[in-house]
């Protein structure tokens, strides 16, 4: 049987799980789920990984995480045999512990990771034994379970220092309102966004799944992506960005974040801060005067209409692309 295809990218998103063999436990006991986060905090810093949601059941876990670098492989494959070495030793026992490869899903941010992070804290009371229980009963256990990054996200006293909670709370407001967000999805039931995959491994809207296929996939294989490997976001802050680009048009970057400036300067470094640092679009939106994500959304696809047809626009922003390449070459990784 053919594999999926592993699509990475730096700033790229993943919905990640993984299952036990057989369906059987990967954690027996409490210090088997403390060593778990050990493991997951240590390879998190090691490959330069944010780590935006997870859970922990019985038999599988799921992660929501973003790739600074694109190396999802090799942060997974290093957590696994870390988690699996410890299991195997704690437990006196030798084998594979989980079912197969991990599943990872890259996720569209602007279009599914708020309802993505839901699904996943929700995964806690699916289990048989709950079924039955009122919608009261369920939400008093969602909120006292431990193995989950849910406390945090509805109490800050609760909050995680390895889990980054600020991108998917900006996108519903705060604290107060995605307990709402996620109550309202316990008390009328959610489908699962899951079943809106694209070619099997994206969840995305149209224009994203395009995107992707264009920049990664050729003939159904990845393109080649010498820039990429290795790559850390760390080189390439927004500020350096815009600077560059600033300077590619002879322009003040300061007036990128004036609402109602140049939009076509806006729409240029709304896609080279999307390509190269990595932002999504509602923290790009931060950066250009506290405009929506949708707004910033509007400036890309106008920016790409333009250049189809406009050769001026189109030499400025090959300009500026070919600066934040010029520096990036400069810089040993």
């Amino acid at each position: 049987m053919a594999r999926s295809l592993r699509i990475q990218f730096p700033g790229a998103f993943y919905h990640v799980t993984c299952r036990g063999n057989e369906r059987k436990a990967i954690f027996i006991d409490e210090e088997d789920r403390n060593k778990f986060l050990k493991l997951l905090v240590v390879s998190l810093k090691t490959y330069q990984v944010v780590l935006n949601a997870y859970i922990m059941m019985s038999n599988h876990f799921h992660l929501l995480i973003q790739t600074k670098r694109a190396n999802l492989s090799e942060f997974m494959r290093h957590f696994n045999i870390c988690y699996t070495g410890w299991f195997n030793y704690h437990h006196n026992r030798c084998g594979h512990l989980y079912q197969g490869r991990y599943k990872a899903f890259l996720i569209d941010t602007d279009s599914y990771l708020l309802e993505v992070s839901r699904y996943l804290h929700l995964n806690s009371v699916r289990i048989s034994k709950l079924c039955s229980e009122s919608c009261q009963q369920r939400w008093q256990y969602l909120q006292e379970y431990r193995w989950s990054s849910l406390p945090g996200y509805i109490n800050k006293e609760m909050s995680d220092d390895f889990v980054d909670y600020d991108l998917i709370l900006s996108m519903v407001g705060g604290r107060h309102r995605y307990r709402g967000f996620v109550l309202d999805g316990l008390q009328h039931g959610i489908s699962n966004p899951f079943e809106e995959l694209k070619k099997g491994v994206i969840l995305g809207s149209d224009d994203f799944v395009d995107e992707v296929k264009e920049e990664y996939v050729v003939d159904g294989s990845l393109r080649d992506q010498p820039s990429y490997r290795g790559l850390t976001m760390d080189v390439l802050e927004p500020e350096v960005v815009m600077s560059c680009v600033a300077d590619a048009l002879g322009a003040d970057k300061h007036i990128f974040s004036f609402r109602f400036g140049n939009g076509v300067e806006r729409g240029i470094v709304s896609e080279l801060l999307y390509r190269y640092s990595g932002l999504t679009q509602v923290e790009i939106g931060k950066l250009l005067g506290g405009i929506d994500y949708s707004a910033v959304s509007k400036l890309r696809c106008r920016l790409k209409r333009k250049m189809e047809h406009d050769e001026q626009v189109k030499e400025q922003y090959t300009k500026a692309e070919d600066k934040v390449r010029e520096l990036l070459s400069n810089v040993e990784i």
